[in-house]
């Protein structure tokens, strides 16, 4: 059962950070996006590079995700991105809380599962 999660976590990040990327690829080249994005994390990314960036990273770990490959690596790039997301649903705009909330879920069950992956960050 915990195997079945496990892929449906992973085929679910990858698909919602897919998507998200790709849509803000949308906003950065000045196109109607397909899903409508928070104009108050738009108005985080005064630069436009940061966009870019964060979006590159979303699409390159989304990727990864669904193709299986290099999965604690895409955990990984994706922890400070997934805090961020929370972060910003939790204070400034709460429309979009409940997907924030099921992302943390999703990848926490992740890390969990690939937390031998982790282990030697933390040993001396």
């Amino acid at each position: 059962m915990i195997k079945y999660f496990l892929t449906f976590s992973r085929i679910s990040l990858g698909l919602i950070f897919l998507i998200a990327g790709i849509n803000g690829y949308f906003v950065i080249f000045n196109l109607e996006p397909f899903i409508a994005t928070s104009p108050e994390a738009m108005a985080l990314f005064e630069f436009q590079y940061l966009l870019i960036f964060e979006k590159s990273l979303e699409v390159i770990c989304g990727l990864l995700l669904l193709i299986n490959r290099f999965v604690p690596l895409a955990l990984l790039i994706l922890s400070p991105i997934i805090g961020n997301i929370l972060l910003l649903h939790i204070f400034l705009d709460h429309s979009l809380l409940f997907l924030a909330i099921l992302l943390v879920i999703l990848h926490g069950f992740m890390l969990f599962c690939y937390r031998k992956n982790f282990i030697a960050i933390f040993e001396k």
